[in-house]
């Protein structure tokens, strides 16, 4: 299967990607991933992505389209993959169904993980990161530590990042609405949106994607 999984940021898509591609046996391919590895083996796509990066710049579609093909090319995906991540905008869409048409494909569907805006807000704003292990992490509401503003697992000092604060989770949201969101008018015109309610346990959430995926197939 060809899946491409979409949601605001805080909906879990990193989480049901790896979740779903095991169930799928597809590979998992992000963007975040795409441009650590790229960038890590010093590909000519990862030294054109660096040089945008330092100064502080977006990388252009162009790299980014560029960084997914050349993963899909790979032999692990000739079977179907799931894309998360990519594609983020209708340019984006677009260099995809491109790229598929070419090589005589198409995609299955596209899961659009939904989530209520004010439940992304309290998801993220509520993270809280070990600033001696950032693998080890908290939320103030789902996952309280023991003992508040200390990790359970080092003693060490929790805090929330620049990145998880509300002005900033909301304004990350204004970027899905305008640059991510008209993907999914695209791809319901395609007939190919499967919309799944992402509130709930994380396996209650792959269930339903699996059991609409079936559906789907």
């Amino acid at each position: 299967m060809r899946i491409v999984l979409v949601g605001p940021p805080g909906a879990g898509k990193g989480t049901q990607a790896a979740y779903l591609a095991k169930n799928l046996q597809i590979p998992h391919i992000s963007t975040g991933d795409l441009f650590r590895a790229n960038i890590s083996k010093g590909t000519p796509l990862g030294v054109e992505a660096k040089s945008y990066m330092d100064a502080g710049n977006l990388v252009p579609d162009s790299v980014t389209i560029g960084m997914a093909e050349d993963r899909m090319n790979q032999d692990d995906a000739s079977g179907g993959f799931l894309l998360d991540g990519f594609p983020r905008n209708l340019g984006q869409a677009q260099a995809l169904d491109d790229y598929l048409k070419a090589k005589g494909l198409t995609l299955d569907a596209v899961l659009d993980l939904e989530v209520p805006e004010d439940e992304v807000v309290k998801r993220i704003a509520g993270r809280r990161i070990c600033r001696n292990d950032s693998s080890h992490v908290f939320h103030a509401e789902y996952n309280k530590p023991k003992s508040e503003g200390v990790c359970d697992a080092c003693g060490g000092e929790l805090y929330q990042r620049d990145d998880d604060r509300e002005e900033t989770v909301r304004k990350r949201l204004e970027v899905y609405h305008t640059e991510t969101e008209p993907i999914i008018d695209y791809y319901k015109a395609q007939d190919l949106v499967v919309t799944i309610p992402a509130l709930g346990k994380v396996e209650e959430v792959t269930q339903r994607s699996m059991a609409a995926l079936q559906r789907d197939a």
